[in-house]
């Protein structure tokens, strides 16, 4: 829900829109950010407003193209607030337009630039503003904005390549399946009625094939009904902690798909932790946000444990070590990037290892997912020539 406030901050009203699930909501992120509260009050969206939500929403690519132009001018000895003056000008999608003017809002009432991105968790990661927290300690933010953008784009580019990979497989299957359906419902009922009214004695693959099709025919609803449920508890199931993590330790355990989980989180993984580190964070502080933006709960436990051993005063490398869900040429990697000094762009290194294999796998898999479509189809298609044809020959041979 969307709630418009107005509230006090250094003495200075300040009005603007926040999201949140409630009004009670909506007051505690206000006071927690510095903010007290005269009026909340939530907003009403009308059409207009559900059509921009829907069409005109901030995307990924808009993140990373503010990021870019924000530190290109930066770099060019720009302020902060001479650079919001030119993104108000040069920016035309209302939604971005709106974020980028509640943040030069904030800039002028005294806020820092990375309190004020906290307002937009769903457009600024827990990473991305731990980065320019960095950078403004450090002085050195348009140079951290520059790495951030960079590592967004790889990022983009990385997803994109998997998806793709896998999107032709998928839309294939999920064909495979509709058209199953169609058949078994309202084509083949029509078809293998005939072997009914001719009493003639069937082979068993035509009887299996006449029993499938007379429940999805008369029972197509219940499948439906089913399906749709089964997904829907699926997915809370695998909301909880629990799930997840019955989930997460399945597919580490899936030939082919495990190596793909596997790379694709040391990837991310390994490629924040070398921006961090060389934009100045602590290891530590780091580790927070690994273990923040990493989504399979395996890992994640792992990095839990890293980051205690850490505080305890083990080397990263050598609690590593007592994680045997990491490789060992990222442990020995890490433990020469630290003995060198130069851990960033040793995981940096290491990151663009992993991302090379991770492609690898994911062409090894949709290299054996064709074949397997093929083989599937081929079956499929055997049995319905067999349980079809079939009855047909031997009702020709019966009548000569």
């Amino acid at each position: 829900m969307l709630f418009a406030y107005r509230c006090l901050k250094n003495n200075q009203e300040v009005n603007g829109r926040v999201e949140a699930d409630n009004e009670a909501d909506a007051i505690t992120y206000l006071k927690s950010n510095g903010y007290f509260p005269i009026q909340v009050k939530q907003v009403e969206a009308n059409n207009t407003e559900f059509f921009d939500a829907l069409f005109n929403k901030v995307g990924f690519d808009d993140v990373v193209n503010f990021t870019r132009q924000l530190a290109i001018m930066l770099n060019a000895g720009l302020t902060l607030i001479d650079s919001f003056d030119i993104l108000k000008k040069q920016i035309d999608k209302k939604a971005l337009l709106a974020v980028i003017v509640e943040i030069d809002k904030e800039l002028r009432g005294g806020s820092s630039f990375s309190d004020s991105l906290k307002k937009y968790p769903k457009y600024f990661s827990n990473l991305y503003i731990s980065l320019v927290k960095s950078g403004e300690a450090s002085g050195k933010l348009s140079e951290v904005l520059g790495k951030l953008a960079d590592d967004l784009d790889k990022s983009k580019e990385f997803m994109a390549k998997i998806k793709g990979a896998l999107i032709y497989p998928a839309i294939v299957i999920i064909g495979m399946f509709i058209v199953g359906f169609i058949m078994m419902t309202f084509v083949l009922p029509t078809l293998l009625s005939l072997f009914k009214d001719l009493n003639a004695d069937l082979p068993i693959q035509t009887q299996v094939l006449i029993f499938v099709s007379n429940f999805f025919s008369h029972f197509w609803w219940l499948i439906i009904i089913v399906t749709a449920a089964t997904v829907t508890l699926t997915k809370r199931y695998l909301a909880t902690p629990g799930g997840k993590f019955v989930f997460d330790t399945f597919s580490l355990k899936v030939p082919v798909i495990n190596n793909i989980i596997r790379k694709s989180t040391l990837v991310n993984s390994t490629r924040t932790l070398s921006i961090l580190i060389g934009s100045g964070v602590s290891i530590l502080d780091a580790l927070k946000i690994i273990i923040d933006t990493t989504t399979n709960a395996i890992y994640k436990n792992a990095f839990v444990s890293i980051h205690s051993q850490v505080e305890r005063g083990t080397s990263l490398g050598q609690a590593m070590i007592n994680e045997e869900i990491f490789p060992p040429i990222l442990v020995q990697m890490t433990l020469v990037g630290e003995q060198t000094g130069h851990l960033d762009e040793t995981l940096f290194r290491v990151s663009a290892y992993f991302q090379a294999e991770s492609e690898a796998a994911v062409k090894a898999l949709t290299t054996l997912i064709e074949p397997a479509i093929l083989v599937i189809l081929g079956v499929s298609v055997a049995f319905l020539v067999t349980a079809i044809i079939a009855p047909l020959y031997s009702i020709g041979n019966a009548i000569h």
